[in-house]
């Protein structure tokens, strides 16, 4: 199933946000899966879009309780020591954070790759300010880059709005689509 992560900053600006909502809609349109963090801000406009074509991933089950409910489907990991094992090697900071920070650094590592941490996106569409891979995006951001999965940050005026992110975005659907469709055996 093609998916993608839409996150971002709790200050992406409003006229982005409402390009996140159309991104999520946009997937659900289309069949394509979108993880998110539940945080407010970035997260929960792709959430909103997507409604249940959205799993978000909560650092502890109270997480964002009193935010609209989308249809999205909110799930907290059971898997906290493997998320945190994963999660560590990519902040710059970990033996500074408590265990709550370390929650949600940790589900950014279920957003980009999975629970089971080997089921990547096939993207990440977000919005971190000047475009730095900055707080807990920016920890996705870090994942996403090492396991080479395409990163379509709105905060470029070339990924500005949905319809530019979603052009090059088809690119990579169709590339990935290839390279699934190349290990078929051949005769079916």
């Amino acid at each position: 199933m093609l998916t993608i992560a839409g996150i971002g900053s709790r200050e992406t600006p409003p006229n982005i946000l409402a390009e996140m909502v159309k991104m999520g809609r946009w997937c659900r349109d289309n069949y394509i899966q979108l993880r998110s963090g539940h945080a407010p801000g970035a997260d929960q406009a792709f959430e909103s879009g997507a409604a249940h074509f959205c799993t978000a991933y909560l650092p502890w089950s109270s997480f964002e309780e009193h935010a609209t409910k989308t249809g999205a489907r909110l799930v907290t990991p059971n898997n906290w020591t493997e998320l945190m094992l994963h999660a560590r090697e990519f902040h710059p900071a970990w033996d500074r954070l408590g265990d709550g920070a370390r929650k949600l650094m940790a589900r950014n590592s279920a957003q980009v790759l999975g629970l089971d941490l080997k089921s990547p996106v096939q993207a990440v569409v977000c919005w971190t300010a000047d475009g730095r891979p900055t707080g807990g995006t920016g920890q996705a951001l870090r994942i996403a880059a090492a396991n080479n999965i395409p990163i379509f940050n709105m905060f470029f005026e070339q990924y500005s709005t949905e319809e530019l992110v979603v052009k090059d975005l088809n690119k990579v659907f169709l590339t990935y689509l290839r390279e699934v469709l190349s290990g078929l055996p051949t005769g079916i």
